[in-house]
């Protein structure tokens, strides 16, 4: 069965599905469009110039009329946002072809997402958590793949932990309603929370924690009015006060889910774990580590760029019963070699052992190699790679990146050397977990509270960068890497020569490698 997906409004996304394999996923942000970006023109088309043929199903997950939730709140397209039993499927055509087109909910998207790619086998059940900007649920998903919602724990503990940080931003420019920075707040919450002492709230973080937690709903709502009373107003997130906050708020938000979960969740069955909130790599290993599931998985698109993929793995099992998937991660588009720029840098053959001395010897290179990897992370083929060791390259990766000093920098390590270097043995593949360091030598991967956010690689899952990593290592004795996302602030991966060349030179980057040959600035 050929299902061709679309996943509307923001982190929009196209997924082809052929005969149980994922094809491709290209998002509408990549190649260096502005993040959370819809489904483009442009991406259609070239989606369509990998079509061989014409699919059997289109689907469609269900949204909003607008970009997001935030927009025509009451107004939704398709199968909408919620719904277990929200699912449409009519007679249509596609480009003159009879096709049936397919749709169900967004939080089917999720629930089919983290199912249909986790490694456990069809006829398993799960318990299932889908966490995000609207929804926090927890779900159990039975041999026969009929989803049973157990409760909502918490109405939008996205939205709740990111708010926050609009609370405290100077720099919001227009209070802390529906505007400012909250699509990339989580991320620089988790950051921030990192500095947390974790001791019990005082008064007034309690009343602001009751405040953020008790909401009934539509948080964004809340403006500067109902914060006058507080400190936290427009403190400034780096302030040390807010920081201890960060850390509170999200030991208060997990502590709801992990309640509720130890008295409901007790058949010792594996979790899946999908919304944004699998973004939080301190929740998933907080998850692993809580006893109460034999095993978790949380896919690398946990957030909506995965919507179209659970859309697709949905419409399949509905036609067909398959509720499962073959996939890789790295499923985007190849690197678009737009601009010759041979004159323009010392060009070399590849050379493992060469380029490792560069690394070694203090630069910091851009990586690219094949195609870009699906969701958010950068893990090997769309990366800013460097040395490890000195704090001064985790302060220089965070210039080049435009990034807020506290932001820390993900390693990337060989899988086999993992459990030396950190507190950890298992693979991480997809950088979606914390681990605590057993070294003082890697100071430009190490958090201020001593974790990391690591990704493991063997020479399986990515050939060329398990292979510079051993040359890294022949010199070094560490096979790992700083190890962050190539693109421009506020964008998707770089995908162009001509967007990568202007960016080397004006980052000053000391060179740059594109699948088989190694740039170096003159």
């Amino acid at each position: 069965m050929k299902i061709l997906s679309f996943k509307p409004g923001h982190d929009g996304t196209i997924v082809y599905l052929n005969e149980g394999q994922l094809m491709f996923s290209f998002e509408g942000e990549k190649n260096s469009f502005r993040r959370y970006s819809a489904v483009t023109v442009n991406l259609f088309v070239e989606a369509m110039s990998y079509l061989k043929e014409l699919p059997e199903v289109v689907a469609v997950s269900g949204w909003y009329k607008g970009v997001g939730p935030l927009d025509n709140i009451s107004t939704v397209s398709d199968s909408g946002y919620d719904g277990l039993d929200n699912i449409l499927s009519e007679n249509s055509t596609f480009l003159g072809k009879d096709i049936k087109r397919f749709s169900s909910s967004h939080e089917r998207s999720h629930l089919m997402c983290s199912y249909g790619m986790s490694p456990f086998e069809q006829g398993r059940p799960c318990y299932a958590l889908v966490w995000e900007g609207v929804l926090g649920n927890f779900y159990k998903i039975d041999k026969n793949v009929n989803i049973t919602s157990l409760g909502q724990v918490l109405e939008g503990p996205g939205s709740r932990y990111s708010f926050p940080y609009c609370v405290a931003d100077r720099s919001s420019n227009g209070g802390t309603g529906q505007g400012g920075s909250y699509l990339s707040a989580a991320g620089k919450m988790m950051a921030l929370a990192a500095f947390c002492d974790h001791s019990t709230p005082n008064d007034e973080e309690m009343k602001f924690i009751n405040l953020i937690m008790n909401h009934p709903s539509e948080i964004w709502k809340l403006t500067d009015k109902d914060f006058a009373w507080s400190s936290f107003l427009n403190i400034g997130v780096e302030h040390p006060q807010f920081k201890n906050l960060a850390g509170k708020i999200s030991d208060q938000i997990f502590d709801v889910f992990y309640k509720f979960a130890k008295e409901n969740l007790t058949e010792k069955l594996p979790l899946l774990i999908s919304g944004g909130c699998g973004l939080n790599c301190d929740w998933n290993t907080q998850w692993k580590n809580c006893g109460l599931f034999p095993e978790v998985f949380v896919p690398p698109c946990t957030n909506d760029s995965g919507s179209a993929i659970g859309t697709a793995i949905d419409a399949q099992f509905y036609y067909s019963g398959n509720a499962k998937i073959s996939w890789d991660v790295y499923a985007g588009t190849k690197f678009i070699e737009d601009i010759n720029c041979d004159g323009m840098f010392e060009v070399y053959d590849l050379n493992y052992d060469q380029v490792a001395k560069f690394i070694y010897e203090d630069n910091i290179i851009a990586w690219v190699q094949g195609k870009y990897e699906i969701g958010p992370r950068a893990l090997g083929n769309r990366s800013l790679l460097a040395s490890p060791f000195q704090e001064e390259i985790q302060a220089r990766l965070n210039q080049i990146k435009k990034r807020e000093g506290y932001r820390p920098i993900a390693p990337i390590c060989l899988e086999e050397d993992v459990s030396e270097h950190f507190d950890w043995s298992d693979p991480s593949p997809y950088m979606l977990y914390f681990q605590k360091l057993k070294t003082n030598q890697l100071k430009a991967v190490t958090h201020v509270d001593n974790t990391a956010r690591v990704q493991t690689v063997n020479s399986s899952q990515n050939p060329q960068l398990h292979e510079l990593l051993m040359a890294f290592k022949g010199l070094s004795g560490f096979g790992v890497l700083c190890n962050t996302s190539l693109n421009f602030l506020g964008t998707g991966f770089i995908n162009e020569m001509s967007d990568l060349v202007y960016y080397v030179q004006q980052q000053k980057l000391d060179g740059f490698v594109v699948n088989n040959k190694f740039y170096v600035a003159r």
